[in-house]
């Protein structure tokens, strides 16, 4: 997907108060106001709150966000609603979002105000992305989507019940309303699903039933003769193709989970965010004792000129991390900071370079600001010659902190089982049975998601997946040895093939080495002289730490040769001998990975490297997704780049290039 910059709304007042927009010359809502539009129109168009009562899930799609009073229509008709579906799930794709103050100014005397102060607080950074925003502690979901709708609905994957068509009169914004709109609605369309929409122009009627709906005219409300609704009918059935979820809808909405890090916590968290409950196994006792033990560490996004795959994960990532790690420390007591976070670029002539890439992306201020030395080392308290991104909502927790923090959160719909090693997977009887090398079962259930780094890997019969473990070591310096050796603390921390991060409780966590595996788990001397010579970098200064005054740990890093995570259902094939499982994947992978077919109920999240603290709540939620089967919280194309599946195709593209 090809990144605009997003451009803020330009929200005018016209003569009777209503806010109104220069750029398309129509107002956001009409006389009647915004909420009786929404109920009158979208709400009652789309035969709520009647057709979601008992259901599990509930999604709408929404074409044009505006101000937001549809999705607050709708959440308060669903809060309202005692025979409510579980969970509502309300996807919004908007070119011109308003800034948090605009969203804020205009909800000042909301009649729902409860609920539109929780949005103006939930506000997202406004990035060309797909943002996900929870309320009511995960029941209800806005998924929202900042950029062109053209581009966005061929990039989701969502099985919607209800379409709000709101984008701005066809006649004063044509593009929302050309006829790719409607064959993308019915892509998406679930059994039933139905339309409403304010406007009954000819060629709106025509592109929904030349898509497969059924399509008539309904009285109109606040001096509209009528709008137009439609249900979707089409004349013939669609072949399914290969999913990136699980195999039908089971039953039994349990999932074994194997891995006990940051990776397997967070997906237990996301589960029962979707209502489903979890078993989480680890070899160890307590969970994070392995890469998540660390007692700090940093997260932040990236910024590429090209904004690619890794740049735009990266960002979403960051700011989905933001938000957890924010409740995590305000809300559970986790240590860490949302302080921000530089990370030095690898050139001091380098900052020119660096504005102009901001400018062409388009990139917010409160996402990325490129500051020269001075700046940045005003920000860090301590000078530093090399000029930084600044990121603002970046920061640091301590990862076990916010791994437990996940299973909290999750509560009751999850158990942990720790001191139990995994030898086997069997699947029998549609269930997984997670086994010790004796063949006894310590869990069983329909879904199995592997979280546990490279021992993943065996559990599947060892795929050809380029992926290979990195031994690392940091460096910690106690505070009395900091202050001896004359070095100054940070305000933020820093970062730049390398990292320093100042101790709440004193002293500084540097480093880190990074090697292949060697096998070696204890701490050495020359990974802390490594780590030296990265902090003397970093500061610009010399360093006169002894090593012997120094404390290290040592863990091993999971990662995949394209340095991006792997999440999703397994693709089908791999769980047969390792010997034969690469050929027979060349052979038979479809051109993209979303088309691969699937192991039932088997799904993978590893690979997170460095990045398990950035990486771990939006991998977590997009598993969660494909698991549940509820809309996935980020673009296909995004989603192809993490996909188990790709390593298949790139390895049939190579065979026949």
């Amino acid at each position: 997907m090809k990144t605009q910059p997003i451009v803020a709304a330009d929200i005018a007042t016209n003569a009777e108060g209503l806010p109104f927009s220069p750029r398309y010359d129509d107002v956001y809502h009409p006389r009647a106001g915004a909420l009786t539009q929404a109920q009158a129109v979208f709400l009652q168009g789309n035969q709520l709150p009647a057709r979601w009562a008992g259901r599990d899930r509930f999604v709408v799609l929404e074409t044009g966000f505006g101000l937001g009073h549809n999705f607050l229509a709708t959440w308060q008709a669903w809060r309202d609603d005692p025979r409510r579906s579980d969970r509502l799930h309300f996807i919004s794709v908007e070119l011109h979002p308003p800034t948090r103050a605009q969203l804020a100014a205009w909800h000042r005397h909301s009649p729902l105000s409860d609920l539109a102060a929780a949005l103006v607080e939930a506000w997202p950074v406004l990035t060309p992305n797909l943002h996900c925003v929870s309320f009511e502690q995960g029941a209800v979901q806005l998924l929202l989507c900042l950029g062109d709708v053209a581009s966005w609905l061929r990039e989701l994957d969502a099985t919607v019940d209800a379409f709000y068509l709101d984008g701005f009169a066809p006649a004063r914004n044509p593009q929302m309303w050309e006829p790719f709109l409607f064959k993308a609605c019915a892509r998406l369309a679930a059994p039933g699903a139905t339309v409403a929409t304010w406007s009954a122009a000819r060629g709106v009627r025509e592109g929904l039933t030349a898509a497969g709906f059924d399509v008539r005219k309904a009285g109109g409300t606040g001096g509209k003769r009528d709008i137009t609704v439609a249900h979707f009918a089409p004349r013939f059935e669609r072949a399914a193709p290969p999913s990136r979820r699980a195999s039908g809808q089971a039953d039994d909405r349990h999932a074994i989970v194997i891995g006990g890090g940051l990776a397997g916590c967070a997906a237990a968290w996301a589960l029962a965010e979707q209502g489903w409950s979890s078993t989480v196994l680890d070899r160890h006792a307590d969970p994070a004792q392995e890469a998540s033990g660390n007692p700090a560490g940093l997260f932040h996004g990236i910024v590429n000129p090209q904004d690619g795959a890794h740049a735009r994960f990266n960002r979403i990532a960051a700011l989905e991390a933001q938000r957890a790690v924010g409740w995590a420390v305000r809300d559970q007591g986790v240590p860490g900071a949302l302080s921000g976070v530089l990370r030095l670029h690898d050139r001091d002539s380098g900052w020119a370079a660096m504005a102009s890439a901001l400018r062409h992306l388009g990139l917010p201020a409160d996402y990325v600001q490129a500051v020269d030395a001075s700046e940045a080392s005003a920000r860090a308290g301590l000078r530093l010659a090399l000029p930084a991104w600044w990121y603002p909502g970046g920061g640091w927790v301590q990862p076990g902190g916010l791994a437990r923090a996940f299973l909290d959160r999750a509560g009751a719909k999850t158990r942990w089982l720790g001191g139990h090693t995994v030898a086997q997977l069997v699947h029998g009887d549609g269930r997984w049975h997670a086994q010790d090398a004796s063949g006894h079962t310590h869990a069983a259930a329909p879904v199995v998601i592997l979280a546990n780094g490279m021992d993943a890997l065996r559990l599947l019969d060892q795929p050809s997946w380029p992926v290979e473990a990195g031994r690392g070591q940091i460096s910690i310096a106690s505070e009395s040895s900091w202050q001896a050796a004359g070095l100054p603390h940070t305000a933020c921390p820093v970062a730049g093939s390398g990292y320093l991060l100042s101790m709440a409780g004193g002293g500084a966590l540097f480093g880190a080495t990074s090697h292949p595996n060697d096998g070696h788990p204890l701490v050495r001397e020359t990974d802390h002289q490594a780590n030296l010579a990265t902090l003397a970098r970093l500061m610009d200064r010399p360093v006169d730490l002894p090593t012997h005054d120094l404390r290290g740990r040592v863990g091993w890093r999971c990662t995949s040769g394209d340095r991006m995570p792997i999440i999703g259902p397994v693709p089908q094939g791999v769980l047969r001998t390792a010997a034969s499982l690469y050929a027979s994947e060349a052979g038979s992978a479809p051109d993209q990975a979303r088309l691969a077919r699937r192991e039932p109920g088997l799904f993978v999240f590893t690979a997170l490297g460095s990045r398990g603290i950035t990486w771990s709540p939006l991998g977590a939620r997009v598993l969660a997704a494909c698991v549940s089967g509820a809309p996935i919280p980020l673009e296909s194309s995004l989603l192809d780049a993490v996909d188990p599946a790709r390593f298949a195709v790139r390895a049939r593209r190579r065979a026949s290039a």
